[in-house]
């Protein structure tokens, strides 16, 4: 079982950010948190690297109900989708929350995390 769903697209670094950021938030995400990885690990640690960016998405009304099934989920929010340049184009992937759901012994969050996983599948399907 794969842990992300992704699709390469043809545009721009930038574009591709965008057009992520519409798509999910036509499926209720916001995004909380934008990681320029790339950027950082030049000033940390003078690397280069092609960009690549961490986008912190949040569904508020899915993330409630899986922090009232468990306390501690907290630690697997946001939801990440990334944006990266690859040799083959812009790669835009998301996690997939049945991958990281199923480490927890609780029965209650697998139709939260089916449900979630099926908008995040939308979000990089139609981009």
């Amino acid at each position: 079982m794969s842990y992300y769903f992704s699709k390469i697209v043809d545009c721009s670094f930038e574009q591709a950010i965008e057009q992520a950021t519409e798509k999910l938030s036509a499926e209720g995400f916001g995004v909380l948190t934008t990681i320029d990885v790339s950027s950082t690990l030049k000033n940390k640690l003078d690397v280069d690297m092609q960009r690549y960016t961490i986008l912190g998405a949040c569904n508020p009304g899915y993330a409630h109900k899986a922090l009232m099934a468990e306390d501690k989920i907290g630690t697997m929010l946001p939801c990440n989708v990334i944006v990266r340049e690859t040799d083959a184009g812009i790669e835009i992937a998301a996690v997939d929350p049945m991958a990281s759901m199923k480490s927890i012994e609780n029965p209650d969050l697998g139709d939260i995390a089916a449900e979630v996983q099926a908008k995040l599948k939308k979000v990089i399907d139609s981009l």
